[in-house]
């Protein structure tokens, strides 16, 4: 797999991630079936795309931008999907985040 498609493999497990995280809230303790099975579902797309873009990508940027995708994707989805604080403070630590994904992502040598 080229470094490039292994980036691309990163942000939709990302995405997935994402899925899973605010699938968490709509299961209601894994106590509904669809959204239980759907959530069940995106974890391990999640991970089996990491696992894949590991085959590439050094162990601890891939880690460390995944999870950031996650964070940023799923405190977006909160304040998007359930009306949670928008706070300015917490506004620039999600830019934070983003600047470490970016700055990973710019710093990883395109093979390892």
């Amino acid at each position: 797999m080229s470094t490039a498609t292994a980036w691309i493999v990163l942000f939709f497990a990302g995405l997935c991630e994402i899925g899973w995280a605010v699938g968490l809230k709509y299961t209601e303790g894994f106590s509904r079936l669809w959204p239980s099975v759907a959530t069940v579902i995106a974890m391990i797309v999640s991970v089996v795309l990491l696992g894949w873009s590991l085959k590439t990508l050094p162990l601890g940027t891939a880690y460390a931008v995944w999870t950031g995708i996650g964070a940023v994707g799923t405190a977006i989805c909160g304040m998007v999907l359930f009306g949670e604080s928008r706070e300015a403070l917490r506004l620039a630590s999600i830019a934070l985040i983003v600047a470490g994904i970016v700055g990973l992502k710019l710093l990883t040598p395109d093979s390892h």
